[in-house]
């Protein structure tokens, strides 16, 4: 057993558990494949979600990977086990900006007669309510890495730090 588990994670390039997840995913998107096929949408959705993938690999990815990389850069990781700051930027900037692009139409006020007609509201509120959740995300990241901060620092935590000549001994 343990060969042929060998041999496929050598042919395939990983372990079975992946190839069983891989399998699946491809039966899941085959099964809404064939219950879109019969949908008058369906050649838009399909354009929609290659312009999708397109505008992601060839646009998104390199803007947030150089932002990234430019954030490292600046803000370097701690490889002595003490708090990094690194993920504490990283995580509500990426929420922000997931928030953005869901929300982005009523952000930048974009379709406002269609919005006011269908819910009789105005999307004003839009901008200050995500700019405030914004703040709220990287106040909250700030709080956690101040408290992590303190959590390693108590006394009695010694990690990071070499022994002494006594305890050597």
């Amino acid at each position: 057993m343990g060969e042929l588990v060998g041999r496929l994670r050598t042919a395939y390039g990983a372990g079975a558990r992946h190839a069983i997840v891989v399998t699946l995913a491809l039966v899941l998107a085959g099964w809404v494949a064939l219950r879109l096929s019969g949908e008058a949408t369906a050649g838009r959705m399909l354009l929609w979600f290659v312009g999708a993938v397109i505008a992601h690999d060839l646009v998104l990815f390199p803007v947030y990977a150089a932002a990234d990389r430019a954030l490292g850069a600046i803000v370097r990781p701690r490889t002595d086990g003490r708090v990094a700051l690194l993920n504490h930027l990283r995580v509500p900037a990426l929420a922000s900006a997931l928030l953005f692009v869901i929300f982005f139409p009523g952000i930048l006020q974009l379709g406002q007669t269609t919005y006011l007609a269908a819910t009789g509201q105005d999307q004003r509120p839009y901008l200050a309510r995500w700019l405030l959740l914004t703040a709220a995300l990287f106040l909250l990241s700030a709080a956690s890495y101040a408290l992590r901060r303190l959590a390693s620092r108590r006394p009695g935590d010694h990690r990071g730090e070499s022994p002494k000549r006594s305890e050597r001994a």
